[in-house]
C-alpha cells in the first residue's frame, strides 16, 4: 500500500459525519469516492491494512477497470464490429498505466469506466441515461468533464447531447465551486508538466497519428475516428495546457483518455487478424515483451512511489511502548494512520489534533516550541523521514524538529524501506542500548 491509497483506507474508515466535515476543508474531489468507499468498508469488516482490508480497498478498482474495458469493447463493436471489439478490450487491458491503477485503491479506474460507458450510451443516443453516468464519471473525479468536451466532437449537432451536456455541466458545478475553493491546499504540490510528461504525450499523440491514418473510409470507421482521436488526445492535452498557468495535471487524472487509444489499436489488430500476413503478429508480439515486463513490474512494491505498511512493519520491529514519534515532514504521518495499531502504542509529540478531530487529511500541529518542549522531554524518538535526497521543508516547525534532534539527541540507527526512512534517537548521552 502506498501512501494516496493510505489516504483513501483512513478516509474512508472515519464516521460518516467526520467525513462530510473532512470533505468541506479538502478532498471534495474525491467525495462521491470516498461515500463509496465507507460503505465497502462497512459491508466487508475490518480486515486492518495489512489484512483482509486491501481486497476491500482494491476490488472496486479490479472492477473498475473489467467495466472499463467492456465498455471500451462494446464502443469498438458499434463502430467498426467484433474484431474491433475484442483487440479494443485486450488492448484496453494490456496497457500498463490501466494495469496500474486498476490495483490501486484510487478512484481513476472507476472514472474510466464511467467515460467509456458514457461514450457507448452517446453513441446509442441514450441522452438521459448518458448524462448519469457521464455526472457519477464526474463527482467520481471531476476532470472526468474533459470527456464531455471530446464528446463534443463527434455529437454536437445533436440536441439530445447539448441537453445532457448542460445537464453535466449543472450536476457537477456545486462539486466544482467547492473543490476550487480547496484548489490551493489540494494541488499546490503539483509543478507544470515536466519534459517527461510532454515526450510522453507526443508519444500518445504519434501513436495516434499512425493508427487512425486512413482509417476514414466506411460510415463506421470515419465515426470511430471521430470519437477516439479527441478521447485520447483532448483530455490531458488541454490539461497539460492550462496546467503551464495553473498547475493540475497527472496523467492518472485522465487514465480513461487511454480508452480512445485501445480503440484505435483494436481496430488494426481486428485489421491484422481477418489478414494473413505474419508481419502484424510478428510486430505485436515484439511489443508484449516491454508491456509484459512493465506489467510484472507494476506488481511490485517498487512500482510505487513508497510503502506505508513497510514503514508500519519497520516502526514495529525498532520502536518501543511509550517512544516519541516524530513526522518530517508532518504530512507523512500519513505512513501510520492506516496502521492505527502500531501508531496508538507511541506518543505523536507534534500532534496539537488528530486527523479525525481536526477534519484535516493528517492531523495538525503544535507550534514549534511546543513540539521543542515535546521532543526535549523524551529520551528516545522515532523519526520518520523522506528517502535521502528529497528537498526539506522550510516552515518553522519542520525547522524546530530537526534543531532538537540535532541538538539534544544521538542517532542510533536508520532502517531503509521503500521510499522512507526509520531512525531511532536518543537522548545525548544516553547510549543506544
Amino acid at each position: 500500500m502506498w501512501r494516496d491509497e493510505s489516504t483513501t483506507w483512513q478516509v474512508a474508515h472515519r464516521p460518516a459525519g467526520g467525513l462530510w466535515e473532512l470533505l468541506g476543508r479538502v478532498d471534495a474531489v474525491h467525495a462521491l469516492y470516498y461515500a463509496l468507499m465507507h460503505a465497502v468498508f462497512a459491508a466487508w469488516g475490518d480486515g486492518g491494512a495489512d489484512g483482509g482490508g486491501l481486497w476491500a480497498l482494491r476490488l472496486p478498482s479490479v472492477a473498475g477497470t473489467a467495466l472499463a474495458a467492456g465498455g471500451v469493447a462494446a464502443v469498438a463493436h458499434r463502430l467498426a464490429g467484433e474484431r474491433a471489439a475484442l483487440g479494443a478490450g485486450v488492448v484496453y487491458v494490456l496497457l500498463p498505466p490501466v494495469q496500474m491503477y486498476g490495483q490501486e485503491g484510487r478512484s481513476y479506474a472507476l472514472v474510466a469506466a464511467a467515460v467509456a460507458w458514457a461514450t457507448y450510451l452517446m453513441l446509442r443516443r441514450w441522452w438521459a441515461a448518458y448524462a448519469v453516468v457521464l455526472l457519477v464519471g464526474c463527482w467520481l473525479h471531476e476532470f472526468a468533464a474533459l470527456a464531455l468536451l471530446a464528446h463534443g466532437f463527434h455529437a454536437w449537432r445533436e440536441r439530445g447531447w447539448r441537453w445532457a451536456a448542460g445537464a453535466v455541466a449543472a450536476g457537477l458545478l456545486p462539486l466544482a465551486v467547492v473543490s476550487a475553493g480547496q484548489a490551493e491546499r489540494q494541488l499546490g504540490w503539483l509543478g507544470r508538466p515536466r519534459w517527461q510528461d510532454w515526450v510522453a504525450y507526443g508519444v500518445l499523440a504519434g501513436a495516434v497519428a499512425l493508427l487512425a491514418r486512413g482509417m476514414r473510409r466506411g460510415a463506421g470507421r470515419a465515426g470511430l475516428v471521430r470519437v477516439a482521436v479527441p478521447l485520447a488526445l483532448l483530455p490531458p492535452g488541454l490539461l497539460m495546457g492550462v496546467s503551464l498557468v495553473r498547475p493540475w495535471y497527472v496523467d492518472r487524472y485522465v487514465l480513461y483518455a487511454l480508452g480512445g487509444l485501445a480503440l484505435l489499436a483494436g481496430v488494426r489488430l481486428g485489421e491484422a487478424r481477418a489478414a494473413r500476413g505474419w508481419v502484424p503478429w510478428l510486430v505485436a508480439g515484439v511489443l508484449l515483451v516491454p508491456v509484459g515486463a512493465w506489467s510484472a513490474w507494476l506488481r511490485t512494491p517498487e512500482s510505487r512511489r513508497d510503502d506505508v505498511l513497510a514503514v508500519a512493519a519497520a516502526v514495529r520491529e525498532r520502536g518501543r511502548p511509550g517512544d516519541a514519534v516524530l513526522f518530517m515532514p508532518s504530512r507523512r504521518r500519513e505512513w501510520l494512520l492506516s496502521s492505527p495499531r502500531v501508531y496508538a502504542g507511541l506518543r505523536d509529540v507534534a500532534l496539537a489534533a488528530s486527523p479525525a478531530a481536526s477534519h484535516t487529511l493528517h492531523g495538525t500541529e503544535l507550534p514549534p516550541a511546543r513540539v521543542r518542549e515535546g521532543l526535549l522531554a523524551s529520551s528516545r524518538v522515532l523519526a520518520l523521514l523522506d528517502p535521502p535526497g528529497q528537498p526539506l521543508d522550510p516552515y518553522p516547525a519542520e525547522a524546530a524538529k530537526r534543531a532538537a534532534l540535532a541538538e539534544a539527541f544521538d542517532l542510533c540507527g536508520v532502517t531503509e524501506v521503500r521510499g522512507a526512512r526509520v531512525a531511532v534517537y536518543t537522548r545525548r548521552g544516553g547510549g543506544c542500548g
